[in-house]
């Protein structure tokens, strides 16, 4: 027997399922026009519909303006009246009420003569009440996560921390079938997000295996999302004439997660750069790393050169950390003695060629005696010993690494160009920069 044909999907449920599938592909201006123009076309149409209809075209609104992610830094009272834009709390607050008004007034009308449609509208009005107060948190999140970029260190755990909590919050608190492209859309953000905090972290405490499992699956979600606007086609028609089609400009919000997983990827290769060039040739490496952004062995490289430093090294501090057995990944259950003496303070990266063994212990004098300058984590502390006749640079970019630079000569404590590279360096590993390029513009 034939199975029955499936009975037709009402006009108002296929309205719903365009619209969100436009905003599930960040397509906020067709979403925008979509409902509009249902909204003209259905003036007949009972108060529940029509509201569902103009609330729908203000969170498409809404949306465009999260992903822009201009909201961010804006100071009350810094512009006028007139030019004044709405925050996107107060564009999503306004929201709010508008769908709790609905979710009440579709109750009322469920005994009415479309009881199946209003009762459908009162529960996705209800679910997008808990979408859009997730929407203000991670808004909220964003704008601090912007104002971490003036801090000397970013403690990456904490801020992860925040953002679980929110997630465990509204997690499945809009579920309907009818939502699951904005479902789709929000849970893709906050994984990738979720997951290049958690690299961060790991990389901060030179965790091989994480970090590296983290970035990629960031890495393979974003090209993911980043498929969904090729895809999409929009049309430019010209002054004279005749028109084009080109794929549709992604979100400045999506392009910076992508600006957020090169730099921690430029970070991670620099941390690991030892166990990653163990796995090809000098040669092939070099070319790797060159395609980083910044590209910090080859920049210390040229820094050797020009000022004809003897090493450049970065010294992890392992001392209480349980879990370090050295570079590269190591099975779980294997054992090794935990380190000792100078041991506890490895070169996990040493340019031009292996630490200079004769300095270590002079290195980490130096880093005991001056603990308290380099705990500042934005001072460049400067050591001369004539007893070797060498000269010693280090700054701390955070907590457990220290950056030495050794020359075997006297180099004066004020020079301007070593004092520039060190802080340069240490800043641009505090990944502090890339949460100040979150807001549109900033030279971050």
């Amino acid at each position: 027997m034939s199975e029955p044909p499936a009975s037709p999907v009402p006009l108002e449920q296929a309205v719903l399922e365009t619209f969100f599938s436009q905003l599930g592909i960040c397509s906020h201006d067709r979403a925008k026009d979509y409902v509009e123009r249902e909204k003209e076309n259905s003036r007949s149409a009972g108060p529940s519909w029509a509201g569902i209809l103009s609330a729908l075209a203000h969170l498409a609104a809404a949306e465009k303006a999260y992903h822009s992610m201009g909201f961010l830094g804006q100071k009350l009272g810094g512009q006028s009246f007139f030019s004044r834009k709405d925050s996107i709390r107060s564009i999503y607050t306004s929201l709010h009420n508008e769908l709790r008004k609905l979710v009440t007034s579709a109750r009322n009308s469920a005994a009415g003569t479309s009881p199946h449609l209003e009762e459908l509208l009162s529960h996705l009005s209800e679910q997008l009440c808990f979408f859009i107060q997730a929407r203000m948190e991670i808004a909220d999140f964003y704008e601090k996560m912007y104002s971490l970029s003036t801090q000397k260190s970013i403690h990456s755990t904490e801020v992860l921390h925040t953002l679980e909590s929110i997630l465990q919050k509204y997690s499945s608190r809009f579920h309907h079938p009818i939502l699951s492209p904005l479902e789709s859309s929000f849970q893709l953000e906050v994984d990738v997000l979720t997951q290049l905090l958690k690299a961060q972290a790991e990389i901060s405490e030179w965790k091989f295996l994480p970090s590296l499992l983290n970035l990629h699956s960031a890495h393979s979600k974003l090209q993911t999302w980043g498929q969904t606007f090729e895809k999409q086609r929009e049309t430019r028609k010209h002054l004279f004439g005749g028109q084009t089609q080109k794929a549709l400009q992604p979100p400045h919000l999506f392009l910076w997660l992508g600006k957020l997983k090169n730099a921690l990827l430029a970070k991670f290769t620099f941390y690991f750069h030892d166990a990653l060039s163990r796995q090809t040739t000098s040669s092939e490496m070099k070319a790797l790393t060159a395609k980083t952004n910044p590209d910090y062995c080859g920049k210390i490289s040229s820094f050797i050169r020009k000022y004809d430093a003897e090493n450049v090294s970065l010294i992890f501090d392992n001392r209480g950390s349980e879990t370090f057995q050295g570079h590269g990944y190591h099975h779980p259950h294997s054992y090794r003695e935990a380190p000792k003496g100078v041991d506890q303070y490895p070169a996990v990266v040493s340019l031009p060629t292996d630490r200079p063994l004769i300095h270590w212990p002079n290195v980490i004098m130096i880093m005991s005696d001056r603990a308290t300058e380099l705990n500042t984590l934005d001072k460049v502390v400067h050591f001369y010993d004539d007893k070797v006749q060498s000269t010693y640079f280090l700054t701390r970019p955070e907590p457990q690494f220290t950056i030495v630079v050794i020359f075997d000569s006297r180099k004066s404590e004020k020079d301007s160009h070593f004092l520039s590279f060190l802080n340069e360096l240490s800043s641009s590993l505090k990944n502090s920069k890339p949460f100040a390029s979150l807001k549109p513009g900033s030279k971050g």
